[in-house]
């Protein structure tokens, strides 16, 4: 079945740099889009990246994130593995960090699956 598993998060202090991970278990081109999300207590799981089959990526465009410019998504297809490098890290950004990815299916059908999470703490 399909697995997603993030990896690379941690405690790091404003300003600095984390690459996050996520493997699946299955070839990727099983999915039209992958994406990261992050999510805190309290609030809603919200998008910060996301790469398609095509190599469209979208970022988040909530004005709070400001996550353009500082992070960026991308993918190794022979690893099975999309990565989010995180640059100039705000303690806003602190989160627990979600891989997603959406299977293709018939026609406009999808599953998506998620990772457990891999938490991002920036602090000072």
């Amino acid at each position: 079945q399909v697995q997603l598993v993030e990896t690379g998060g941690g405690v790091v202090q404003p300003g600095g740099s984390l690459r996050l991970a996520c493997l699946s278990s299955v070839n990727i081109g099983r999915f039209s889009l992958m994406g990261w999300y992050r999510q805190v207590p309290g609030k809603e799981r919200a998008l910060v990246a996301t790469i398609a089959s095509d190599d469209t990526i979208t970022y988040s465009i909530n004005p709070s994130d400001t996550v353009k410019g500082r992070f960026t998504i991308s993918r190794d297809s022979a690893k099975n593995t999309i990565y989010l490098q995180m640059n100039n890290l705000k303690p806003e950004d602190t989160a627990d960090y979600y891989c997603k990815g959406v299977a293709r299916g018939k026609g406009w059908a999808t599953t998506t699956y998620w990772g457990l999470g891999t938490q991002v703490t920036v602090s000072s």
